[in-house]
């Protein structure tokens, strides 16, 4: 004898008014932050024929990616911080749930399809134009998108089995399996550890991945040191920051099991909101060929 759980109560970042007018003015400047960086990152590299080598697509769609991973909670959290009850559906918490999974690990492939893309471009640069032709980046990053599906589809699917009867308040700002199988009527044990060596285990691979390509490369650079070696590097080292915004938490919320300690939903602003709004920044200050792309859509825009 019970009852499903129709909706769940998020709590928010947290029950202080002021706070909350705090936070939805910075969290909403960031939103439109990401929204225009990287809109403008994509028009850009739409527009000029310069920008059109493996990089300039990855980026592109690294882009795209941010857009829709930040537009899963942003606009949700935004609304929220001025509502008294913040209260979700059970079906509108399972499809946050499911496009975050989806979107998020799209990215985790994407990061790692473009750390490849550079090892190739400064290990094997005689090479590059053969291996990192444009089919194979549509391919590459169809595979991401599929990647990111499968994925969420097993989360997700590990969620709704689940009996929710009980308590239905999530101690986060948005709906994520650590604290969604925590409010589930049952043991959730073994789910946990499933679903760790999912998420958690996806997230470690990938940061793997992308610390040994970044020592192919960083050996590569010390033995033959050029100027193409050093713009490539420089495109490196943005790539660094941003695998670290992103991965890092992602690896420490993930990697364990979820009832062992609670989630800390600050830390989740870092990939949710923090990072996107870093990727237009880092891409386009540290690149001078996407700034002057930028120059030259300004002007054309103007005329």
């Amino acid at each position: 004898n019970f009852s499903r759980v129709t909706e769940f109560i998020l709590l928010g970042l947290s029950d202080t008014r002021e706070l909350q007018a705090f936070f939805f003015t910075v969290f909403i400047l960031a939103y439109a932050m990401v929204l225009m960086g990287n809109l403008l990152i994509i028009v850009t590299v739409r527009t000029d024929p310069k920008l059109s080598s493996p990089v300039y697509f990855l980026l592109c769609n690294l882009s795209f990616i941010d857009i829709c991973c930040t537009s899963v909670t942003s606009p949700r959290m935004l609304v929220d911080l001025l509502s008294q009850r913040k209260a979700i559906a059970f079906e509108g918490c399972i499809a946050q749930l499911f496009f975050l999974h989806f979107v998020g690990a799209s990215e985790m492939f994407l990061l790692t399809v473009m750390a490849y893309d550079r090892y190739t471009a400064i290990c094997k640069p005689l090479h590059y134009t053969a291996i990192m032709s444009r089919q194979t980046c549509w391919v590459l990053v169809s595979a991401c998108w599929a990647g990111g599906f499968l994925h969420s589809v097993v989360q997700t699917l590990l969620t709704i089995q689940l009996p929710f009867c009980g308590p239905n308040k999530i101690d986060n700002y948005f709906c994520d399996v650590p604290p969604v199988i925590r409010l589930a009527c049952t043991d959730v044990y073994v789910t946990e550890w499933l679903m760790a060596s999912n998420s958690g285990v996806i997230s470690l691979v990938c940061f793997v991945v992308l610390v040994t390509s970044y020592v192919f490369i960083l050996v590569t650079v010390r033995v033959r040191f050029t100027e193409g070696h050093r713009k490539a590097l420089s495109t490196c080292a943005s790539h660094v920051m941003v695998v670290t915004l992103f991965f890092v938490p992602c690896i420490f919320i993930y990697l364990r099991p979820f009832s062992t300690f609670p989630s800390d939903k600050h830390i989740c602003v870092i990939y949710t909101v923090f990072s996107p709004v870093m990727n237009p920044l880092i891409y386009t200050l540290r690149n001078n060929e996407v700034k002057a792309s930028m120059w030259k859509l300004r002007k054309r825009c103007r005329v």
